[in-house]
């Protein structure tokens, strides 16, 4: 009697777990996609020596495989939609293995803008569907802290990639790593993406996709794992009602009840992007170089210190996102952000840069990771109807990862053009982000409903009624 009541008790709650473990597996394609993206940080400056850049080709090395990234959510979510999520991911990986061996051996430059675009594909695949898949496999009481373990795992990407460039520039002098430390960042890579692809053989798919393939039993027994019997009862009926209003084709967002979600999605991606996160990201060291005076080791040291804070915020908005919410996270981070970016602005501008542009810039960073980089992210995937968000998520994700390439492409031009620079001094970037922040918080504050506890099925209904 007592096992049968442990039984019971097990089935009714479900295993935390087993959820928690499939969610950290699904993460692994936001640290790779954290680490294919960063790990051009470390790298940049050699690979200018290397290939002898100027500004605008330095801005396509490092923005090449943005390319491949809305290249690659261009076909992600029909990818999603017909073949499953985990089929996704493991192709995520197999591009992110490619990438790296081949970005670790070319002799010309179009060789590695050809692999770092491979990698983007990988990268705009994961960026898409690993917080899909982590959306659709969580109950809704938890969903928001799910999803935000992604971004924890991107960041984590970063912090691990800017720990390995560091490592591996200490092993020469500036010529081996113009000639060969570099390669050994990229070829880093390896590592995780064969992680990704072994363990993704062994999760299962999402039990929304699988119950809009037709198998019901397999869905409900992956969601009564989760969280229970009456948790998967319920979530199985709220599927259904769902489905059998939807027509699965991608001319439901120009409804007029999703219209406005499309919208929406677009400019809050857009946003996400504009505000400026991936020149730090993607700049840190040189900006630090160039702007503070930094030596190339204490420049990587530095940029340690900005993946450090950016993981600690992260954290920090796992943990209240769900409590406090998506919109006032949103709201406070973005006005936060465009206050740092104003004073990065100015004190470059004014000269007076040392130690206050490092200080200034990890406010900055912090005010994004605990707002704008994992709750974008959270927002983007809960509202869109079950059947039609791959091909959803993957039109807001090309308009993010497009503006990811505008912005990486732009900022060397601008922060090098010889007018603005005799006007500014290098501050003109940071003036031009803070006023994008500012249309961030009238965005937030007047268009975006909180969504905050609500199952996905109720923000479709929510959205539908507008009509």
């Amino acid at each position: 009697m007592m096992n049968q009541t442990r039984s019971t008790h097990q089935d009714d709650h479900g295993s935390t777990v087993y959820l928690t473990l499939v969610v950290l597996v699904a993460t692994l394609g936001g640290l790779l996609f954290g680490y294919d993206t960063a790990v051009i940080s470390g790298a940049i400056g050699f690979l200018q020596q290397h290939f002898e850049l100027d500004a605008a080709t330095k801005g396509w090395a490092a923005s090449s495989a943005l390319v491949g990234c809305f290249a690659g959510v261009t076909f992600a979510g029909e990818l999603n939609d017909r073949l499953g999520r985990r089929f996704a991911l493991l192709i995520s990986a197999s591009l992110f293995l490619v990438s790296a061996i081949g970005t670790a051996l070319p002799e010309t430059l179009t060789q590695f803008i050809i692999f770092r675009a491979i990698g983007g594909l990988g990268v705009g695949i994961a960026s898409m569907t690993s917080p899909m898949y982590i959306a659709e496999i969580s109950p809704a009481r938890i969903r928001g802290r799910m999803v935000s373990l992604n971004q924890f795992a991107i960041i984590f990407g970063m912090l691990v990639v800017y720990f390995v460039n560091y490592f591996i520039v200490g092993q020469g002098d500036e010529a081996w790593n113009t000639s060969t430390g570099w390669r050994w960042m990229f070829g880093s890579e390896a590592i995780p993406a064969l992680l990704l692809l072994g363990l993704m053989l062994v999760v299962p798919e999402s039990p929304r996709f699988l119950f809009k393939q037709g198998n019901q039993e397999k869905a409900r027994r992956i969601l009564q794992r989760i969280d229970g019997e009456t948790h998967a009862d319920r979530e199985i009926a709220e599927i259904k009602a769902t489905m059998d209003e939807e027509t699965g084709s991608i001319t439901q967002l120009l409804q007029p009840g999703m219209r406005i979600v499309l919208v929406i999605a677009i400019l809050l991606a857009v946003l996400q992007q504009i505000t400026g996160i991936n020149v730090f990201l993607y700049y840190a060291p040189e900006i630090l170089k160039s702007m503070a005076g930094a030596e190339t080791d204490v420049a990587l040291l530095q940029t340690v210190l900005v993946g450090a804070v950016n993981l600690v915020f992260t954290v920090l908005a796992i943990w209240i996102v769900d409590k406090v919410g998506r919109k006032p996270l949103m709201i406070i981070g973005a006005a936060g952000m465009g206050i740092c970016l104003t004073a990065i602005g100015l004190s470059v501008s004014a000269g007076a840069v040392s130690g206050w542009l490092l200080i200034f810039m990890l406010g900055y960073i912090a005010c994004f990771a605990m707002s704008v980089g994992p709750v974008t992210w959270v927002i983007l995937s809960e509202i869109f109807p079950t059947k039609i968000r791959g091909r959803a998520l993957a039109i807001a994700t090309f308009f993010l990862w497009f503006s990811n390439f505008v912005v990486s492409q732009t900022f060397p031009m601008m922060d090098e053009h010889p007018w603005l620079v005799e006007k500014f001094n290098h501050g003109f970037p940071f003036f031009v982000y803070a006023a994008f922040c500012l249309v961030l918080v009238v965005v937030m504050f007047c268009f975006v409903p909180e969504t905050k506890g609500r199952t996905l099925e109720e923000l479709e209904r929510m959205w539908l009624e507008r009509r």
